[in-house]
């Protein structure tokens, strides 16, 4: 018996016309009525009285309405259970971060719970944000490390995803350095819009200064001239001497030790983060709950949603 048969039959109890099942069902009228037939053979009694327009249900058939959803039900449920079944002894640790912090952050952070990270396999997905997230939602990943904000609540904080604030973190406004060492582009005390190095909408990044200072900067403070998903390409071309770029510190430590970027602005529109690894709702396997367990008691008690512990 094939799953797609419950399928067939219940379009086909639904809309009573061989035709018409066919059609939503994508196959010719022939073929459709061959699996109807096979299915009734595997069950040993016909489901459908064709001798009426639209078709009936037999008894059988009425009996089997109430099955299939059920099975169909049930055999949806398997690939669940059986990832559940492999994952609570499983010693792999399944990681999705943003660019950003997988760059930087992530690295010297998992360092500090080698115990628990090396006892097994790591896997690390880099990506933006809204991928990072939607693999969590997926079960591909265990856990996400991203930045945050509290007046930004982002769709893992919405739907109560298990969180920890590890670190924090802020974003910078930064230009390269002029001939006097002094920011080459600032958003204070400048006769013209200052060049700006944006965002995309579909970064987290992007989405954190859309909702803290991007009505501040509205009007004739700048004029966007680039934009970019990541924060590496706009540090890219703030060196380049393009603009300015809001830049997480954790990225341009080595540039402002240097003196290659510098502030571009008074340190009122420095925008404060946080560093948040996210956990799946379901059960982890034994290495991820262990190490959850590790970081929990690194800091506070673990929360649900974006409320900092």
């Amino acid at each position: 018996m094939h799953i797609s048969w419950l399928e067939d039959f219940l379009v086909l109890a639904a809309v009573g016309n061989f035709s018409r099942a066919a059609e939503d069902r994508h196959m010719t009228q022939p073929a459709f009525g061959r699996r109807v037939r096979a299915l009734e053979e595997w069950l040993g009694a016909e489901l459908f009285d064709r001798s009426t327009q639209p078709v009936r249900l037999t008894e059988a058939g009425q009996w089997f309405q109430g099955v299939a959803p059920e099975l169909l039900a049930e055999v949806a449920r398997l690939p669940g259970a059986a990832r559940a079944v492999a994952e609570a002894n499983s010693q792999s640790l399944r990681f999705a971060a943003t660019h950003a912090l997988s760059l930087t952050f992530m690295p010297g952070w998992l360092r500090s719970f080698e115990a628990h990270t090396m006892a097994g396999t790591l896997q690390l997905e880099s990506d933006m944000l809204h991928r990072c997230e939607a693999l969590l939602a997926q079960s591909k990943v265990q856990f996400v490390l991203c930045h945050a904000h509290a007046q930004v609540p982002g769709p893992l904080q919405v739907q109560g995803y298990p969180s920890l604030c590890v670190g924090t973190d802020v974003l910078l406004p930064v230009s390269v350095a002029g001939p006097d060492s002094q920011a080459l582009h600032r958003l204070e005390h400048s006769r013209a819009a200052a060049p700006l190095l944006a965002y995309s909408v579909e970064s987290g990044l992007g989405n954190i200064l859309h909702k803290t200072i991007d009505g501040a900067l509205k009007g004739p403070r700048t004029h966007t001239v680039f934009t970019a998903h990541l924060a590496s390409v706009l540090r890219t071309m703030a060196l380049e001497g393009r603009g300015i770029a809001w830049l997480p510190r954790s990225l341009i430590d080595a540039d402002l030790a240097a003196g290659r970027l510098v502030a571009a602005a008074a340190t009122t529109w420095n925008v404060d983060l946080e560093i948040r690894v996210y956990r799946a709702h379901a059960q982890l396997g034994r290495a991820a709950e262990a190490l959850w367990d590790a970081v929990a008691q690194s800091v506070e008690a673990p929360t649900a949603g974006h409320t900092t512990p």
